[in-house]
């Protein structure tokens, strides 16, 4: 690829970037076109023009996966990993390549097709020298959470496990992204009936996210209703009270955007109400939630 050329689509790329960090992702969109024709002008034989191409439809599959247009993403990312053909020089990015791939997949909810693609990733991220260990994590929570989904709780375990071993070590106990996985973890051992395991998964994620996120985020709520659930099973019944009344009120002042998180912790609250015996109580909530949401 001659210098010239290079420039361009250095160019276009950089363009692309500043347009997606202004959130004209419209426009980014046209700009990376032009880079992917650009870069297919020019391909040939050479290495050099091989990555350029495959470097912008990775680009251009990011800018349409913001966009929502996942079925164009899916084929652009497929592309680019049939440019590289397996290459072991350029495994992270084919490792990125599958992971954007399986997104693309997850999002028009091809199940099969995106377990397939991120285990393609993980295995990428492993094969690397050195591991890249972080994408390893990563790919292996989204493969957790698929194989939840499916009812298959002991490979879910064995994958949100390992990346929590990842995280732990990698990032500490105190990170975000450790306490993300904690609460996956806590979610996975609660649908299993695992209480006492729910419960400090779920215990160590809240106390992370309420250190870094004080109690009116969004994932501090989250944990106290999942930890509130997690103590019911094991017989803490006044204490659930406290969490569910703390995710509760956390969410009632998050805003609209939060409204379906406001709407099931309310249901699960009253439904713990009613249970003990608080059936007035669980009205004045359910009222006070309908009249948030706008429905009375």
């Amino acid at each position: 690829m001659d210098s010239p050329t290079a420039t361009l689509i250095g160019i276009l790329r950089e363009r692309v970037e500043s347009l997606r960090a202004l959130g004209d992702l419209d426009e980014a969109l046209h700009a990376a076109t032009a880079a992917v024709e650009k870069a297919q002008q020019s391909l040939s034989a050479e290495y050099e023009s091989i990555d350029a191409f495959a470097d912008c439809l990775e680009l251009r599959a990011s800018v349409l996966r913001e966009l929502g247009h996942f079925e164009p993403a899916r084929d652009d990312y497929r592309h680019a990993i049939d440019q590289l053909d397996g290459r072991l020089d350029r495994l992270d990015q084919l490792g990125r390549l599958y992971a954007g791939l399986g997104s693309a997949h997850d999002s028009l909810e091809n199940v099969e097709q995106a377990e397939a693609a991120w285990k393609n990733s993980l295995d990428c991220f492993e094969r690397h020298d050195p591991p890249l260990l972080l994408d390893v994590a990563a790919m292996a929570n989204n493969l957790g959470a698929l194989r939840k989904a499916a009812g298959d709780l002991d490979s879910a375990e064995s994958y949100y496990l390992r990346a929590l071993e990842i995280l732990y070590s990698q990032l500490g106990k105190d990170h975000e992204e450790t306490a993300a996985v904690s609460n996956n973890l806590g979610a996975l051992y609660l649908a299993a009936g695992y209480g006492e395991q729910a419960r400090e998964m779920h215990m160590m994620a809240l106390e992370v996210r309420r250190e870094l996120f004080g109690d009116i985020h969004p994932d501090t709520a989250q944990s106290h209703n999942n930890l509130a659930l997690a103590l019911l099973q094991t017989g803490d019944r006044s204490w659930a009270k406290r969490h569910f009344e703390k995710s509760l009120t956390a969410f009632e002042s998050l805003g609209a955007q939060y409204c379906d998180d406001l709407e099931a912790v309310s249901a699960n609250y009253c439904d713990f109400l009613r249970a003990d015996g608080e059936v007035g109580l669980a009205e004045v909530i359910d009222q006070r939630v309908q009249e948030k949401l706008g429905r009375v």
